[in-house]
């Protein structure tokens, strides 16, 4: 059981359930406030949430052990999610969380795409077949009659 807890599918699986919480809780949450302002208090939570998990794990390292080349990535990764956050709260503030949910998680799609061309990773015919799958699937869920 413990092998099992160190195991990627194990930490994906739990974020894709958190993620689902972010979409009901965000919905209910960014009623009646700026979707700005909703992120903002999201994310002063989750700071402080990280600090404490990095002070009681014992996380904390050296700024200088940290090369620059990380810095640059952390820092584009940064402002990317911030930015996907933002798109993420005003999209729930006006359309159903069943909607933007679906259209959000596309990003498989694009990871896989960025994975191939930025990270030299191979996919294959089975890999991108249930990424087209995903893609139809969310198109279907996000129609409306």
């Amino acid at each position: 059981m413990k092998s099992f807890l160190i195991t990627w599918p194990l930490w994906a699986a739990l974020s894709a359930v958190f993620a689902a919480l972010t979409a009901i809780f965000g919905k209910i949450g960014v009623e009646g406030v700026n979707s700005d302002f909703a992120t903002l208090i999201r994310t002063v939570v989750i700071i402080c949430v990280l600090a404490m998990i990095v002070t009681f794990t014992g996380a904390w390292q050296p700024l200088a052990s940290v090369s620059r080349r990380t810095y640059v990535f952390l820092i584009l990764s940064g402002l990317a999610t911030g930015a996907s956050w933002l798109c993420y709260y005003r999209a729930l503030k006006l359309g159903p969380a069943s909607g933007v949910a679906p259209i959000d998680k596309m990003s498989i799609l694009l990871v896989a795409l960025f994975a191939v061309i930025f990270l030299g990773e191979r996919l294959e015919l089975r890999n991108w077949a249930g990424i087209g799958l995903i893609a139809l699937g969310t198109v279907l869920v996000t129609l409306r009659s």
